[in-house]
C-alpha cells in the first residue's frame, strides 16, 4: 500500500506528536468537522470499521512531519483500539490511508488549493475535499477524487462518494445555536443525514405522534409500562 521506503524500526503512535501544534484559526474550523463526526456516530454507532480524526497528524514516514488536515475519515480501521484512544495517526501502524482528507479554507491561506492537493494525491487519498464559505464566484464546496494519481473535481452539491457510501455537501442549517452554511452527509438520492439535535428532535416527535394516536383510541399513554 506504502511505496515509502521505511526503516526497519517504527516508532509506535504514542510516542509521536499528535499534530503540528498550529492552533486552528477560528472556532469555525472546529465545528464544522466536529459536526460531521457527530453525524457519523449516529449514523455509523453500530460499525466499528471506521475513524474519523480532527486537526490530527497523519504520519508518513517517522523522520518527516506529519500532515495535519482538519479533518479525515478512513475506513477498514479500527475505531479505537484501547481507552486512550488514538494519539496520532501512522499509516506503517494502520495500514490504511485515509479515503477523505477535508480542508476548511480560513482567513489564512494554508494551500489548500495547491501543495495540499500534491500531498494528499501522493499519499493516495482517494477525495480531496476543500470547503470555503468566503469564495463568491466559485462554489463553496470543491471535491477533488483521486484518478490515475491525479485528482478530477467532481460536480454537484452533495457529491455523491461511492466508496465511502456516503454523499457530502454543504447547505444552511442550524447547528451549536449558529445558523450558518454547514457540510452535511447525504445519502445516495441526496437526502441529508440529520444532526444529532434534528435525530433526537425527530424521535420527540414521533413519540408524541404515537402518544397522540393511542389517545384517539382511548388510551392513555402515560398509563402504559
Amino acid at each position: 500500500m506504502l511505496e515509502y521506503s521505511l526503516p526497519r524500526y517504527l516508532p509506535s503512535a504514542e510516542e509521536l506528536p499528535d499534530s503540528d501544534e498550529t492552533p486552528v484559526d477560528n472556532e469555525l474550523q472546529e465545528l464544522i468537522t466536529g459536526l460531521l463526526k457527530a453525524i457519523l456516530l449516529i449514523l455509523w454507532a453500530e460499525r466499528m470499521d471506521w475513524f474519523f480524526g480532527i486537526d490530527m497528524g497523519i504520519y508518513y514516514h517517522p523522520d518527516k512531519p506529519p500532515i495535519v488536515s482538519d479533518g479525515f475519515l478512513s475506513l477498514g480501521v479500527e475505531r479505537f483500539y484501547d481507552e486512550e484512544l488514538r494519539p496520532s495517526y501512522a499509516l506503517w501502524e494502520e495500514k490504511v490511508v485515509p479515503s477523505l482528507v477535508l480542508e476548511v479554507v480560513s482567513q489564512t491561506y494554508r494551500k489548500e488549493y495547491t501543495t495540499k492537493l500534491d500531498e494528499y494525491a501522493n499519499l493516495g487519498v482517494l477525495y480531496y475535499v476543500i470547503y470555503s464559505s468566503r469564495r463568491r464566484r466559485k462554489p463553496h464546496l470543491e471535491v477533488h477524487k483521486l484518478v490515475k494519481g491525479k485528482y478530477e473535481l467532481q460536480s454537484g452539491n452533495p457529491v455523491w462518494l461511492p466508496e465511502i457510501g456516503l454523499g457530502i455537501g454543504c447547505d444552511r442549517g442550524n447547528y451549536s445555536g449558529v445558523t450558518r452554511e454547514w457540510l452535511y452527509w447525504y445519502d445516495q438520492s441526496g437526502k441529508r443525514y440529520p444532526t444529532p439535535y434534528e435525530k433526537i428532535q425527530q424521535t420527540e416527535q414521533r413519540a408524541q405522534q404515537m402518544a397522540d394516536r393511542l389517545r384517539s383510541l382511548g388510551i392513555d399513554p402515560d398509563n402504559l409500562d
